[in-house]
């Protein structure tokens, strides 16, 4: 989802050499041929859009894939660029970085001043690994071998070619399949994990695409003095709402006509999630798409491209 919107970004200009390898044709955690890949292709930059990502499910069944596989990627990427001089990166984390109690909004200070998220702590220890490396990498050769790899964590994403697999998806998808294919079967309840009182934010996939290349851009000496001091920034929209608020738009904007039944003995997963976005701002970047015209185009997508077979 990430990657295809940042890529239908960076086509619009004519200028620029895109190379593109998806999971088929490159094993990220594999190092020999990530090593290879970079040897051969000789980038100049680098945005980190690929991950093993997944909701609440997904992060509680699997941990063991979600801290290898996105650590082992983020070390064979960066690693691999500095050996064969690429000289910009931006990594992009996720907001599941931040302790489970903190200060709200968000602010990038919060970062390890305590305990994460037990539903999520194993996908998030990979990003702060990520965010961690490219600090490393900048601190040890920023000047000696001029590298500059950069650092954002969006809020949470939703958008077009985001994944509707029930056992691995994010709340958004989730909710869209789960109403559309009630709708399509004239059922009359639809059944949502948790209380629905955890607060979340979301921001379209293609605002943050914008932002990805914005900030890649940014010039270096106001990147380094908005980003200290753990040197990334937050993406988002500055605003949350609940999971149930956020249960009926979706129930709108799909067009259900049933009850909805919150199943209160699900986990609900932190109570809530909203990032401070003043640094951003104050670098010129806003986000554009309002959450009802986002879902609008994404349940758009959703029935254009994906079937109920799955």
């Amino acid at each position: 989802m990430v990657g295809s919107a940042i890529l239908r970004l960076l086509k619009k200009n004519k200028e620029i050499k895109i190379i593109v390898k998806d999971r088929y044709e490159l094993d990220l955690t594999n190092q020999k041929k990530v090593q290879n890949f970079f040897k051969n292709e000789k980038p100049d930059q680098v945005y980190m859009a690929a991950a093993k990502v997944g909701g609440v499910y997904a992060n509680t069944m699997y941990p063991a894939e979600f801290i290898y596989q996105n650590t082992m990627m983020s070390a064979n990427i960066i690693n691999s660029s500095f050996l064969n001089n690429v000289k910009k990166i931006l990594f992009l984390g996720s907001s599941c970085i931040y302790p489970k109690v903190a200060q709200q909004p968000l602010v990038e200070e919060e970062l390890l001043n305590g305990k994460l998220e037990p539903t999520n702590e194993f996908y998030a220890i990979s990003k702060i690994l990520g965010i961690k490396i490219c600090q490393s990498f900048n601190r040890q050769y920023g000047e000696s071998h001029n590298i500059d790899y950069r650092c954002i964590m969006p809020a949470n994403l939703y958008g077009p070619n985001d994944n509707y697999d029930l056992k691995n998806c994010h709340v958004i998808p989730a909710l869209i399949r789960k109403f559309h294919e009630a709708k399509i079967k004239k059922e009359k309840q639809v059944i949502i994990w948790g209380t629905g009182k955890p607060k979340r934010e979301f921001l379209h996939v293609d605002d943050l695409a914008k932002a990805c290349i914005y900030i890649m851009n940014l010039d270096k000496d106001k990147y380094i003095h908005l980003s200290k001091p753990n040197f990334f920034l937050n993406v988002g929209t500055g605003s949350d709402l609940t999971i149930k608020q956020l249960t009926f738009k979706i129930k709108k904007t799909v067009g259900f006509e049933g009850e909805i039944i919150f199943d209160k003995k699900q986990p609900d997963g932190i109570t809530r999630k909203l990032l401070n976005v003043r640094r951003i701002q104050k670098a010129g970047w806003k986000h554009k798409i309002k959450l009802e015209n986002g879902l609008k185009k994404t349940y758009n997508d959703f029935k254009k491209k994906v079937k109920l077979s799955f």
